[in-house]
């Protein structure tokens, strides 16, 4: 074949945005738009008069696969949806890229992923700044020794401020029974996962110390801060919130040989002279410490975002090149997002990886049992213009 059949489930607001401002505009090179589902004939109808290309239309998406009129399919609706409706595309053989995250539990994540070793599925997760060009050479930088044995990781990510009409515009949003969680898992999954993709690997325990509706008329958490622990003995802190603005946006890691600091849009490396461990053993100044030097890193400069993922799946499904997200990963930021919410429900008491699943999804399912009712408002709002060194 010459280009991918993508069909789209789902037709909020990433849906919507993939349809019309990446395959609309011709961003997808080897991938086409020739087919949409969602449950509501509203933004059916509404996507109809927007979207000019030509593409069939269904409000049963089992419908949609049994057509034959897609190739691959990109599930863009709640969370709680996306391992059921990927492994019901993993048996008809049709290809995945299901947004994130990849679930809202790992107990459904691990039935995800056996399902695609089951049926030798080509899946991937929608984790778009995997594409951008500081996170990558962080990564690069990371394995390659640049900061000696991990000491620290600190991220504050808290410009990701959503005023109360944001939460209003879903029935789902914002619930424990519609998303399963608030910020860990709405906003931050990205952040999440990179964190393990960077350092290599997830830390060994955490605290989580999160706030359930204090800046929001929600129920779930819109302020966590959380502390990791690396089996090294390397320490952690992880700060978000949907309620601060000016936020920020700054990752630092510090190790033996020195720090890389991010701020989404640029990368410093400060680099120790001397490694710091080997330094202190030798050292015979009582207050020197090794000198250092400061750089500004330059990367390659692409950040292709949402187009990137969906490209390098086509690319991908084509044999021209290699998964950057391969949709088995997606375990990891669940993991790390689990333990911290689990902690936040006991008062941050210490939960080491992995979370037990059993015991995670009961407590889940107890907050889902009494979790606020709402009505959908059908808004889909434009997220053009959003996407850049976090996600909308």
């Amino acid at each position: 074949m010459d280009k991918i059949r993508f069909g789209i489930i789902g037709l909020g607001n990433q849906g919507s945005a993939y349809a019309l401002n990446l395959f609309a505009k011709g961003m997808i090179e080897n991938g086409t738009l020739t087919a949409m589902c969602d449950i509501l004939p509203e933004k059916i109808a509404r996507m109809r008069e927007r979207y000019k290309g030509d593409a069939a239309y269904f409000t049963d998406y089992n419908q949609m696969l049994a057509s034959g009129l897609v190739d691959a399919v990109l599930v863009e609706t709640p969370h709680y949806l996306h391992p059921e409706m990927a492994i019901a595309c993993f048996e008809r053989h049709i290809p995945v890229i299901a947004e994130k995250p990849a679930g809202v539990y790992a107990l459904q994540v691990r039935e995800m992923n056996a399902a695609a070793e089951k049926y030798h599925a080509t899946f991937a997760v929608m984790f778009n700044q995997r594409t951008n060009c500081v996170y990558r050479k962080l990564r690069e930088m990371v394995a390659a020794g640049a900061v000696g044995t991990l000491q620290r990781v600190v991220w504050t990510i808290t410009n990701w401020f959503r005023p109360q009409f944001y939460y209003d515009t879903g029935a789902w949003r914002a619930t424990w029974d519609g998303e399963g969680g608030g910020v860990l898992i709405n906003q931050c999954p990205h952040q999440l996962d990179l964190l393990s993709w960077i350092v290599g690997e997830l830390p060994m325990s955490v605290r989580g110390f999160c706030e359930y509706g204090k800046w929001h008329d929600i129920e779930v958490e819109d302020e966590v801060t959380a502390f990791l622990t690396y089996k090294n003995g390397a320490t952690g802190v992880f700060i978000t919130t949907t309620g601060e603005t000016p936020g920020v946006n700054r990752l630092e890691i510090s190790g033996t040989g020195g720090r890389l600091v991010c701020d989404g849009e640029t990368l410093l490396y400060t680099k120790n002279k001397t490694d710091a461990a080997a330094y202190s053993a030798t050292a015979r100044e009582a207050f020197k410490a090794p000198g250092t030097e400061t750089m500004t890193v330059p990367t390659d400069g692409h950040n292709a975002q949402h187009a990137g993922i969906i490209n390098n799946f086509a690319n991908a499904l084509l044999g021209k090149e290699p998964l950057l997200a391969d949709g088995r990963e997606g375990i990891n930021s669940v993991e790390l997002m689990n333990a911290i919410e689990f902690s936040g429900w006991h008062g941050g008491e210490l939960v080491t990886l992995p979370v037990d699943g059993q015991r995670y999804l009961a407590e889940l399912n107890a907050r889902r049992a009494c979790s606020r009712r709402k009505a959908d408002s059908g808004i889909v709002s434009d997220t053009a213009g959003t996407y850049g060194s976090k996600e909308s």
